[in-house]
């Protein structure tokens, strides 16, 4: 078993388990009955707690993490999620997340059962005053993100429900329906359902994987006496063990990626995996990996490598140098790509990501264990990786890239011609848009003749997120995610170091700076890995309570 919750188990036949602190005490209140008080007044005596219910969320905890980790892998390795089959698959996996979050919440909410999670504090003690207001932010922002989420969730519903158009994909032709103009509304209500639902698949799972993160492992609920062992004070320093278990599949899954597609793009066969050739970019140079179009797959990789050196960062430096080597092939894979975007992107985070943890030890300070030696090491295992990913890349994919950046100007000049062509669309239905999906199907009547060329996205994800979900779409979109990184500045969680977040934040921010010039947005493995990140983010906090972990 994964979580390795014996004591839940004990607990539930009876016997006392390391919880049961009355067991011990036998001068203090009994821990259930503690738990009881502690409950909400709505909440108090509404159903009794069994051990079924103990074992059944131990189970759910237990299928939520694999099922994390096969989606994890799945996502890209399905072609990068980009067709209707493999995103209905996610979409399937989500709903089950999805389903066995609301049980787990029905148990402990509901039954009043209390793992041990972080965050929560000790249960039967009292609070200091600064611990209380930790908790209080710790439980605040979550329903201002749940707020949000139900939000956008309902606009897309309403934009379903309450279309006034449907577009026939063979004919392009719209049959209109009557429809409330002062409620949004969607101007292709298929393609705006089926947005709708891959929203709910990717909301149920950002709030499973926060859930299950927060989630204490054996060794972490009750550790042991010794500082040496597993469970003492040296495994205490290292970040709690589910984010880390999240991370390794992460950096190995991402890795082995990065390593098959440069194979493949040696090879040169023009087949996806090897295996497919697509429809549309059908030659190994306009592909890459999984992803049929290379510029995808230098989003996906930049927006990974940044957070997997961060979570190096915080392992044991000086044995972890898999999960280094993994993140410096992945660092060197859009330049490889030859995706002119992808390079830029990943040479200026290089750039940055070395000047930031050069100057880090300046501004924060270096952790009391750490002597001379071991910041020698870590110095030299870095300045090794960012000459083995330029190096990687450059010797790999400059003689192709090459030439292509020479056409950069001429590139970007004729995407803005599509932008200006889009632009009239946004003037056109400010407010609510012309409904989430529903670009392609509206783009084609904004073309000034049949011979102008039109994709079916637009590659700027920022104007195509404000033409489809207009201004009050948009600004619920903003207000999440600007939640999620802000939610580091509060009090309570997990206390979460700055180089590794800061790194988080490196690599949404140039998924954030691809989507202005491209559309990572559009592709699913893409938007639910920076969803991935985001769950890990919101259980991070720079001044967590006393008894969270510390790294």
């Amino acid at each position: 078993m994964l979580t390795g919750e014996r004591s839940y188990a004990d607990a539930g036949r009876g016997r006392p388990g390391p919880t049961e602190e009355g067991a011990r005490n036998p001068g203090q209140e009994p821990n259930h009955k503690r738990q009881e008080a502690s409950r909400p007044g709505w909440l108090r005596h509404s159903l009794p707690l069994r051990a079924g219910d103990i074992a059944a969320y131990v189970g759910c905890d237990t299928l939520t993490e694999g099922l994390i980790y096969l989606m994890v892998v799945f996502s890209p390795w399905a072609f990068g999620s980009s067709q209707p089959w493999a995103v209905w698959v996610m979409n399937v996996g989500a709903y089950a997340l999805g389903a066995m979050l609301a049980l787990k919440l029905a148990i402990r909410w509901g039954k009043g059962y209390r793992p041990a999670r972080w965050g929560a504090g000790d249960i039967g003690r009292r609070k200091t005053e600064e611990e209380g207001r930790a908790t209080d932010y710790g439980t605040r922002w979550p329903m201002v993100l749940a707020v949000l989420t139900v939000a956008i969730l309902a606009y897309c519903l309403v934009s379903a429900l309450n279309a006034s158009a449907t577009c026939d994909p063979a004919t392009g032709t719209f049959k209109y329906h009557p429809h409330l103009i002062w409620l949004p509304h969607s101007f292709d209500s298929s393609r705006t359902w089926f947005a709708f639902w891959s929203y709910l698949g990717l909301a149920c799972s950002f709030w499973s994987i926060r859930d299950w993160l927060l989630g204490k492992s054996a060794a972490e609920a009750h550790p042991r006496r010794d500082t040496t062992g597993r469970g003492g004070e040296a495994e205490r320093a290292l970040p709690p063990a589910r984010l880390r278990r999240l991370f390794w599949v992460l950096a190995i899954n991402g890795g082995l990626l990065g390593v098959e597609a440069i194979v493949q793009r040696l090879e040169g066969s023009g087949k996806l995996l090897f295996l497919v050739k697509p429809a549309i970019h059908k030659t190994a140079a306009t592909q890459f990996g999984p992803y049929a179009y290379y510029a995808n797959a230098s989003q996906y990789f930049n927006l990974l490598w940044p957070a997997c050196l961060g979570f190096w960062w915080m392992l044991d430096r000086s044995r972890r140098h898999l999960v280094l080597a993994c993140a410096a092939i992945m660092a060197a894979c859009p330049i490889i790509s030859t995706s002119r975007g992808g390079a830029l992107i990943s040479v200026g985070m290089l750039c940055l990501a070395a000047g930031f943890l050069a100057i880090a030890p300046f501004w924060f300070a270096s952790p009391p264990q750490e002597n001379s030696r071991a910041r020698k090491m870590t110095a030299g295992a870095l300045a090794v990786f960012f000459v083995l990913a330029l190096a990687l890349g450059f010797s790999l994919g400059w003689r192709a890239l090459r030439p292509r950046m020479a056409q950069l100007r001429e590139g970007y000049q004729n995407r803005e011609q599509d932008y200006e062509l889009a632009r009239p669309i946004a003037e056109d239905y400010p407010v609510f848009g012309i409904g989430p999906g529903a670009f392609e199907s509206v783009s084609q009547l904004y073309r000034p003749t049949t011979d102008v060329n039109w994709f079916e996205q637009l590659h700027n994800d920022w104007l195509e997120t404000r033409i489809t979900f207009g201004l009050v779409g948009s600004t619920l979109i903003a207000l999440a995610l600007g939640t999620v990184v802000l939610r580091w500045f509060a009090p309570g969680g997990i206390q979460g170091g700055r180089r590794f977040v800061g790194l988080m934040w490196l690599g949404l921010g140039g998924c954030l700076l691809h989507a202005r010039f491209d559309f990572p947005f559009q592709v699913h493995s893409i938007v639910f890995l920076f969803l991935v990140l985001c769950a890990v983010l919101f259980t991070l906090s720079r001044r967590p309570c006393r008894e969270t972990l510390k790294f």
